[in-house]
């Protein structure tokens, strides 16, 4: 469960406000936060909503990594051409992680030299949620 800072428009994890604690200005400023982006369809996005946009869906049996994106460009390709078809909607989301957490997984390149994505084994992804710093917001809607 996160606990949140009631007295701020901006939301931070425990793990943030707790790192805080040791430096009380990385809070105020923003260290360490890395903007990432995620492609997805109507079901995933159903079901952070329901999360009250906080946290990702546990990965389906068939899917055993989740891949956030480094770039805008890259996710809206996606969205667009893989997750918009077919008569449904694709949407790029839009977060900042922990740049401590996030660093511990290398940047994977899966084609164009801007296809950059980072690869979260699915067992991987309560502790991912956990670096999620504030709430992953809707920056684009396709189809």
């Amino acid at each position: 469960m996160r606990i949140f800072w009631t007295d701020s428009k901006y939301k931070f994890n425990r793990a943030i406000i707790i790192r805080s604690l040791i430096h009380p200005l990385n809070i105020l400023i923003g260290v360490g936060a890395m903007e990432l982006f995620r492609p997805t369809g109507e079901e995933e996005l159903a079901l952070i909503a329901q999360s009250g946009y906080l946290e990702f869906p546990p990965r389906l049996p068939e899917q055993p990594i989740f891949y956030p994106v480094i770039n805008e460009k890259y996710a809206i390709e996606i969205a667009s051409k893989w997750n918009a078809k077919d008569g449904k909607k694709g949407y790029v989301l839009k977060f900042n992680i922990d740049g401590g957490y996030i660093s511990k997984y290398e940047v994977q390149t899966v084609g164009a030299d801007y296809h950059k994505e980072f690869w979260i084994p699915a067992e991987g992804l309560a502790e991912f949620n956990e670096n999620i710093i504030g709430e992953i917001s809707v920056v684009h809607e396709f189809g």
